[in-house]
């Protein structure tokens, strides 16, 4: 018996999702062990972010400075996951002045001990939850083309909130002054949900 053809599209498909797993957008627990508490930043978790994003070796790593600076000015538009006392991953955005009804998320990150528990996706959908009161139904966030890990995160928080996703040209690597990659505008939108259960 000959073994299935799969479409060009089935093994994209298949490839997106095992990139997704590792940045934690598989919401399946592989374990019972102490749960993972997702809170408001505080300013002492501002080192144990820039730590992550600094072991991450894939992001861009701010200044320890300006992640303080996010947990005091921006922490009602950003989520910390907590085990065990230690920061464990995050999401950091804003609400754009320019479209108060849109939040940008800078960066999600994700210790490299919880990937593949579905930490990235919950913090998303959490942040999500409760920007959602304020009034914001967009989410806008930028990926280099080559992170298949992140593209595939953020069209599963689209596909369970059964919203639509979108991408377009934002930052070409020419307007760098050093050698990033380029950066493509993702757009979801409409995000609102109010309860876990909406996208569990």
């Amino acid at each position: 018996m000959s073994s299935p053809t799969l479409s060009a599209a089935e093994i994209e498909r298949s490839r997106v999702e095992s990139a997704a797993a590792a940045l934690g957008s598989n919401a399946t627990p592989k374990d019972t062990g102490p749960a993972v508490v997702l809170r408001t930043p505080r300013l002492g978790d501002g080192a144990q972010m820039w730590r992550i994003a600094k072991e991450s070796a894939v992001l861009d790593a701010n200044s320890s400075y300006a992640y303080l600076l996010w947990c005091r000015d921006f922490a009602g538009t950003s989520v910390v996951a907590e085990l065990n006392g230690r920061i464990v991953g995050y999401v950091i955005g804003f609400v754009r002045p320019q479209a108060p009804d849109t939040v940008f998320v800078w960066q999600v990150a994700v210790e490299r001990s919880q990937r593949g528990r579905g930490t990235g996706a919950d913090l998303l959908h959490t942040l999500l939850n409760s920007v959602s009161a304020k009034g914001v139904s967009v989410l806008e966030t930028t990926i280099s083309p080559d992170n298949t890990a992140s593209i595939a995160m953020f069209r599963s928080v689209a596909r369970v909130r059964e919203a639509a996703i979108s991408k377009c040209p934002l930052f070409d690597a020419a307007v760098f002054p050093d050698s990033h990659a380029p950066e493509e505008l993702y757009r979801i939108a409409p995000t609102a949900r109010t309860t876990e259960e909406d996208y569990r």
